[in-house]
């Protein structure tokens, strides 16, 4: 497990809660810190639980218990820190906990809609790119199993909740004349390639795969000839389309970037909220949902049920946006929706081929955030090996024939 900072000491927690709870007479009286995930769990940032016990000024008597989590940066070698620079993630998350996010949630409040979709920061720290939130589990919040994945049940709740989210941030830059558009630096985007050594070298890792596999061979020829036109491609998928609804997208929901609450006696999921913002931008809501679905549904439900999620997604964007007296472009109809799926869908493709094999991966053997970005020989190896998962294969055997039938292993993939 990643430890936590050398600065994550008494005194900065001490300082944290005091600027939180505007009472400089505060004091810890007990503290414990622990890494909260371990190798392969996330690749975004390190979580550090801590479970304080603290007294405020007044009543003196009286002791509180407070559960935080505490998002820091990657602590990783220069050549990664130097590649991750331009997508300025944990600034960017900052902003949105700090000024984008209270104002979506104010407006969802306008049409009395008051359900909490994201956790609310109560520290920001700029100088150490740190966010310090209550710890979710405490309140009966947890991740689901990665690995095993989600049904129907889990992916309503999300989607629910991401179609809010969506619709509520189209209206706040529409009511803002254009202040979410700045949220440019997606995965794919015009300022970088940084993200190629995972991308093209999770593509090549896969081709190499398929190339073994004699019915998987020739799909495997078409992703090695995709390879130096990929990172463009991805780049068009990610341009917001002009005319189309646009939104800020959560940009990278997937299972562990969203937490559960379940029914105690039924075991049934009641509640989720959205976590991790680092990648938002703004574009179209159709690439939070291929990402989704392709990288965290259960089979059958990812292969076969799509169409039903998409309506189902739809419906209640499509309502939210009504509420709120979007005007900006044509709300789309479901079927004009549905278009606009295809037109994002590489990213399904991207999210099945390249994504999803690190998502579920369960070999900690090289798993970290160095491994992933870089095409050394280190990296090579780590990626190589996720393609040695049964379940990946599966899932390519079965979805990479209905990719190229997409047309998404062309090289030509001009709109």
């Amino acid at each position: 497990m990643a430890a936590a900072p050398e600065w994550l000491t008494h005194e900065y927690i001490e300082h944290a809660l005091r600027s939180h709870y505007q009472d400089e007479g505060l004091i810890i009286a007990r503290l414990e810190i622990n890494p909260a995930l371990g190798p392969g769990e996330n690749y975004g940032g390190v979580l550090t639980r801590v479970r304080v016990n603290f007294k405020l000024s007044s009543p003196k008597e009286e002791e509180h218990l407070q559960n935080l989590i505490v998002k820091t940066e990657i602590d990783d070698d220069e050549l990664t820190q130097e590649l991750m620079a331009p997508y300025d993630i944990y600034n960017r998350e900052m902003t949105i906990y700090q000024e984008v996010l209270p104002k979506l949630k104010d407006l969802l409040i306008e049409i009395g809609d008051s359900e909490n979709i994201f956790p609310t920061a109560i520290f920001v720290d700029r100088e150490r790119m740190a966010i310090i939130f209550e710890d979710l589990s405490v309140a009966g919040y947890v991740m689901a199993d990665r690995v095993r994945r989600l049904n129907e049940e889990h992916t309503h709740l999300i989607l629910r909740k991401l179609a809010k989210f969506h619709a509520a941030s189209a209206v706040l830059n529409e009511r803002e004349k254009g202040s979410l558009e700045g949220y440019d630096r997606g995965f794919f985007n015009k300022y970088t390639n940084a993200y190629s050594g995972y991308f093209v070298g999770g593509l090549l890792a896969a081709a190499r795969w398929m190339s073994k596999v004699p019915k998987l061979a020739h799909y495997g020829e078409k992703l090695f000839a995709l390879a130096p036109h990929y990172m463009d491609i991805g780049k068009e998928c990610f341009t917001p389309t002009a005319g189309h609804v646009n939104v800020l997208a959560h940009g990278d929901v997937w299972t562990n970037n969203v937490m559960f609450k379940y029914d105690q006696e039924t075991g049934r999921p009641v509640d989720v909220l959205l976590i991790d913002f680092q990648y938002s931008f703004w574009g179209s809501p159709c690439i939070d949902l291929h990402h989704f679905f392709n990288t965290s549904l259960k089979e059958p439900l990812r292969r076969e049920q799509q169409n039903g999620l998409f309506q189902f997604y739809h419906s209640i964007f499509s309502e939210t946006l009504k509420k709120l007296h979007y005007s900006h472009n044509p709300i789309p109809s479901l079927h004009q929706f549905k278009q606009q799926v295809e037109q994002k869908r590489f990213f399904a493709m991207h999210s099945t081929v390249v994504v999803q094999p690190v998502m579920i991966s369960q070999d900690p053997t090289d798993a970290c955030f160095n491994a992933l970005m870089n095409d050394d020989e280190r990296g090579i190896r780590f990626k190589n090996r996720l393609y040695n998962n049964p379940t990946v294969q599966q899932n390519l055997q079965a979805l990479v024939p209905f990719f190229d039938r997409k047309g998404l292993l062309e090289v030509d993939q001009t709109c």
